[in-house]
């Protein structure tokens, strides 16, 4: 024990430890700093700082830093780390994670879910890791270079679907309910995948007008859409779920959410049915492959057909919301309601023709096969 008295005359007691502890020098050692504390007014002890484990240190990073910035990746993130990092790391010392304990996770993640998937965690890991650092003085993290799975200046995408491959998927997307209904608006509107399947009832008026609408720090979005007639319909073909506000509900009151899972199974069925076809035609099933493709590549589809049907650049770029450079893009503030109207309705106009091909094209088609 040790008994001093503060600045204000109290007497105040301070267990040191237990007598089977210190030795009796280091007692006498930790007895006097307390009483120095104690007269100085301080704690008779420092206090060492609560051990924070890493779902203490997440959540104050998705606090101060994701929601407070409002950045427009919170529910992706947030998904990842409750399916990756939570359940791996809830429980563990923040400190206490090395370089081997990332590397070993991201290992788990690329044989589950793939390499991309894999980046994906380790720039979550890096930016409450990084973040961290930035408040304390004594923390540095594991992180270090060659720790991505994949090589970013090759991931760049060019894919577009051919018109074989567009009638394919869209005779797949048309028996493939809610995620078909997704993919077959993601051609016909040049849309983001997420702004499709967050799409709300309240945000289409009565004539399809659909106002798609902009977060904060999210990217360019189209705008105000006038919807083609064969987007109107697939969307009135949804039902309404209760008190969900989406046109394409997911669990509870949220929105459609289920990508992979729904890309795989349309691309398990997708080969299926070319295959069937293939054996209908006499042709070997096997050598019937489906090359790889993902949502947005869609979205890119959808770009090139606007061109290929005669639409102005200036307004593709405008219809899928991209910012148009330079003088233009900060004096012209015009709607182009009316051109994006028209630019729309020329690319269902082009889908159509394509999953609708004339006979006599197909016979010739067929023949040259």
């Amino acid at each position: 024990m040790a008994l001093s008295r503060d600045p204000n005359g109290k007497q105040v007691w301070a267990t040191i430890g237990a007598a089977d502890l210190y030795e009796i020098d280091k007692s006498r050692e930790l007895a006097r700093e307390a009483i120095k504390r104690i007269r100085a007014g301080l704690p008779a002890f420092e206090e060492k700082p609560k051990a924070e484990t890493f779902k203490d240190v997440a959540d104050d990073w998705l606090k101060r830093h994701v929601r407070q910035k409002g950045l427009r990746s919170e529910a992706e993130v947030t998904r990842l780390l409750n399916a990756h990092l939570l359940s791996a790391w809830k429980d563990r010392l923040f400190h206490a994670i090395r370089r081997s304990d990332v590397a070993a996770l991201l290992d788990e993640v690329e044989d589950d879910h793939g390499a991309r998937q894999a980046d994906y965690v380790l720039a979550i890991v890096r930016g409450i890791m990084n973040w961290y650092a930035a408040r304390h003085d004594d923390y540095h993290p594991p992180i270090a270079r060659g720790m991505r799975r994949t090589d970013p200046n090759t991931r760049k995408r060019d894919r577009i679907l051919d018109d074989d491959e567009i009638r394919a998927v869209w005779k797949q997307a048309e028996n493939n309910g809610t995620f078909g209904a997704i993919i077959r608006l993601a051609l016909l509107t040049a849309q983001r995948r997420e702004k499709i399947g967050s799409m709300k009832w309240d945000a289409i008026s009565s004539d399809g007008v659909w106002n798609v609408p902009s977060e904060v720090r999210q990217k360019g979005v189209g705008g105000a859409l006038q919807l083609p007639e064969a987007a109107r319909k697939i969307v009135a073909e949804q039902s309404r779920i209760s008190e969900n506000p989406y046109v394409f509900p997911g669990r509870g009151d949220g929105h459609f959410q289920g990508w992979s899972p729904c890309k795989r199974r349309f691309d398990e069925k997708l080969l299926a049915a070319l295959r069937k076809e293939a054996v209908e035609r006499g042709d070997d099933p096997e050598k019937v492959k489906v090359g790889p493709w993902v949502v947005h590549d869609l979205r890119r589809t959808a770009r090139s057909l606007m061109s290929r049907a005669g639409v102005r650049s200036d307004i593709a770029e405008r219809v899928m919301g991209h910012v148009i450079p330079g003088v233009e893009g900060v004096y012209d503030r015009h709607s182009y309601f009316e051109e994006k109207k028209d630019a729309l309705n020329r690319l269902a106009a082009l889908i159509d023709a394509i999953v609708n091909p004339p006979v006599s094209n197909v016979t010739a088609l067929r023949a040259a096969l």
